[in-house]
């Protein structure tokens, strides 16, 4: 992942971090983040990765991204990852919202985006 700053445009797709380094970095550089915490060969991360993409495209204000923490363990106990996937909402780098309850269609993710609680 590129260095990002505040100033950077949010972008329209999903991006693909690598390590807690990477997401500290995305956090730091947009005011609201999804982290779709996802693992390899889970069909329900496959599944619902198109639909996070769509989220991405649908709202400008929002920058979306997808990390497997099996990569970097440490995301597992920091962000208490559970279950897969695992959908956390980040407004100015602080934890606001999590949707951890397998599959979720665009309809439920952007009720989610409104009403985090």
């Amino acid at each position: 992942m590129t260095t990002a700053t505040r100033t950077d445009a949010t972008p329209d797709r999903p991006v693909a971090l690598d390590s807690e380094a990477d997401l500290d970095e995305l956090l730091a550089a947009h005011d609201r983040v999804l982290v779709d915490f996802y693992t390899e060969g889970c069909t329900l991360c496959a599944s619902i990765e198109p639909v996070v993409g769509n989220v991405a495209r649908a709202h400008e204000d929002l920058a979306v991204a997808t990390i497997n923490p099996r990569d970097d363990p440490p995301l597992i106990e920091r962000f208490r990852i559970t279950s897969a996937p695992t959908l956390v909402l980040f407004e100015d780098g602080e934890e606001v919202g999590r949707l951890a309850d397998g599959f979720q269609g665009g309809d439920a993710i952007d009720a989610f985006l409104d009403d985090p609680q």
